[in-house]
């Protein structure tokens, strides 16, 4: 990939691919900074007159993704980023909660919830749109990322590197046409920004040297964003790494005890945090069967 005045952009090969953090500040970075796109797209709707709001509401402290307070309308969008379903704090419920604490601060506007799952998967948690009780019925939209049209995103700027994440019968020719895109963008710090962003949320769909071979640029060295998020993800990575340690000691445990463990173990595995995954490396001992795993999981609300 080349910028306009032809200088090939590269990408420090030292740079890993984010931790999952990272993709979800993307999405917010771009939100915030860039709120009138944003709008466009997920309620189509053209409209300058955008304040973003604080993502801390207030009470006990709960923090949303992006709040995007449309002033012409008197509507509040709430855009929540997800790359994939997280058992520990089910979305639906998070929702209502979302809802309710924004209500009870601007009870003069309408709420416009919208749910967005970046990376695909095969879970029915990003098919449900309702949060649902004895008393309480709270429905809110949902977007799958892989089933998107990816004209409308390429027609901004700031909506290109969710492009990357659209729907596509040939994904690799989508991530050459946002890499031109990129390319022809005349700001520069926009360009900067933008082109870290797009390399960063290609990394949830693509491997890395084909990000390397076509999002490769000297630019993000310069950039506020990448800059940003590189000292999130490195502090993150090194909370990651223990992590990571502990996850393939359980599941080289688990596979020596029970063979080896299915991809949705495995899966519900990865969501533990480090006590969860200490913890199960003592009680393990104790199972004589994979569905002991599954009912400790379960316990633990997997």
């Amino acid at each position: 990939m080349r910028s306009r005045n032809g200088k090939i952009i590269n990408i420090p090969d030292f740079i890993k691919t984010p931790p999952t953090l990272a993709y979800d500040n993307t999405c917010k970075y771009l939100a915030q900074n860039y709120p009138a796109p944003f709008v466009n797209w997920l309620l189509s709707k053209y409209s300058n007159n955008i304040v973003v709001l604080k993502t801390e509401l207030s009470a006990e402290p709960i923090t949303a993704d992006s709040l995007i307070l449309l002033q012409i309308d008197n509507q509040i969008l709430h855009a929540e980023f997800q790359t994939l379903p997280d058992y520990r704090r089910p979305i639906p419920f998070r929702m209502l909660q979302y809802s309710v604490r924004l209500q009870a601060e601007y009870p003069d506007k309408d709420i416009e919830q919208v749910v967005i799952f970046l990376k695909r998967t095969n879970s029915d948690a990003v098919f449900v749109d309702t949060y649902s009780s004895a008393n309480t019925i709270h429905r809110y939209r949902v977007i799958r990322m892989w089933e998107q049209d990816p004209a409308p995103l390429l027609t901004h700027p700031a909506l290109l590197p969710l492009a990357t994440l659209g729907s596509s019968s040939s994904p690799n020719n989508l991530l050459e046409q946002v890499a031109s895109q990129v390319a022809r963008i005349e700001d520069v710090q926009q360009q900067e920004n933008i082109a870290a962003c797009t390399f960063i949320l290609a990394g949830l769909r693509f491997d890395e040297p084909l990000i390397n071979q076509l999002l490769t640029t000297d630019i993000m060295r310069e950039s506020v964003t990448y800059q940003q998020i590189l000292r999130e993800g490195r502090q993150e990575g090194r909370q990651e790494g223990k992590k990571e340690g502990e996850l393939a000691l359980i599941i080289r445990l688990l596979n020596r005890r029970f063979g080896a463990i299915t991809p949705q173990i495995a899966e519900r595995l990865q969501l533990l945090s480090i006590p969860q995954l200490e913890d199960l490396a003592e009680v393990l001992l104790d199972f004589s069967a994979v569905t002991d795993l599954a009912t400790w999981l379960e316990q633990q609300g997997l």
